[in-house]
């Protein structure tokens, strides 16, 4: 069994305490706010994803808990211990790049002991433990390879054998499956959170994808404006967005102002049905979009507002929904699948 390598310093005060503590940091980059007052605590053991727009601020958040910014005002904290003055070589994290960062140079195996290397760790040592990575991302037999002789897919996980083998306390990831195309990003979602839970190292995972972050995510942070606008499970922030820029952001939903209230109703919440002059709203289909296993509906409604409603093509061609333009229907919806939600920028 390969000999792991050594803990660094204060990777003995992980028990019990946050993997990465945010305490009223802010960072500027002249008069632009790039981070806001930034309050914010990871779990040990949690995947964490950092969710937002360009711009937002979550790529600084990652680089300021890497040590690559530093931050203009608040503290940093990993596994309890201060490291807000701690370059980022003595920080017990790694970081995985959207662009792979590998040594082109060198050879698969000498990209994953590098970092061995660089500790003093044994030439044995480093050969059994870049190995034993190597086959924990399903890698096994391509150490003497060079990165361009692999795939997107293969050097993306390269990248991060060399993150992992140091067993570090937290793993940053900073859009690592952006340059992927769609079937095999999907695939890595996959691997990724597999690979969390098998490791038990908490990653902290940048991405604007929300599909990605619903999927991997133990709890995720949306970011607007350099702010979180909401923190949750990813059901939670799903099912109950606070603001309407959450509404908008995660997922597809209909923002609705009625009796003074705006609330947010998912597309797959809304029953749509005939207009029969019974319970619900009336209202007329503005537009189809057919996508294969469902359907969006864009309907215009007479009291006022636009839904779009989602059905599942189960026994209907797409000859049939298509001629469902200009048809009048009625949209219900239960009490409870609807949530009020404040206007953009209320709170701030």
């Amino acid at each position: 069994m390969a000999t792991q390598a050594p803990a660094r310093p204060g990777a003995e005060a992980r028990t019990g305490a946050p993997a990465v503590r945010l305490e009223g940091v802010r960072r500027t980059y002249g008069e632009v706010v790039a981070i806001a007052s930034l309050d914010l605590e990871i779990a040990d053991g949690e995947f964490f994803t950092l969710l937002g727009p360009s711009g937002s601020g979550k790529t600084t958040t990652l680089r300021v808990i890497a040590g690559f910014e530093r931050p203009d005002a608040g503290r940093v904290e990993l596994a309890g211990v201060d490291v807000t003055g701690t370059p980022p070589s003595e920080r017990d994290v790694n970081t995985v790049f959207q662009d792979y960062a590998l040594f082109p140079h060198m050879t698969v195996q000498e990209n994953v002991e590098y970092g061995l290397r660089v500790k003093g760790v044994s030439r044995r040592d480093r050969r059994l433990q870049a190995q034993e990575v190597l086959e924990r991302v399903r890698l096994p037999g391509v150490g003497g390879r060079k990165p361009v002789q692999l795939s997107g897919g293969q050097r993306q996980r390269v990248a991060l054998a060399r993150a992992i083998v140091n067993s570090p306390t937290v793993l940053l990831l900073d859009e690592p499956l952006g340059a992927l195309d769609l079937k095999l990003r999907q695939e890595m979602q996959v691997f990724l959170k597999a690979l969390q839970r098998d490791l038990g190292i908490t990653f902290v995972y940048v991405t604007h994808d929300q599909e990605e972050a619903l999927t991997m995510s133990d709890r995720l942070a949306v970011f607007n404006e350099g702010r979180i606008e909401q923190l949750g499970t990813p059901a939670d922030v799903y099912e109950h967005p606070e603001t309407e820029f959450v509404a908008g952001f995660v997922g597809v939903s209909n923002v609705l102002e009625r009796d003074g209230r705006r609330i947010s109703i998912r597309p797959e919440k809304i029953h749509m049905r005939d207009d029969d002059g019974g319970a619900g709203e009336g209202g007329v289909v503005h537009d189809v979009v057919y996508v294969g296993m469902v359907t969006r509906y864009i309907v215009d409604l007479d009291a006022g507002g636009r839904l779009v409603v989602v059905r599942q093509n189960l026994e209907t061609s797409s000859q049939e929904v298509l001629e469902a333009r200009g048809k009048r229907v009625r949209l219900e919806w239960r009490p409870e699948h609807t949530y009020e939600i404040a206007k953009e920028g209320d709170g701030q």
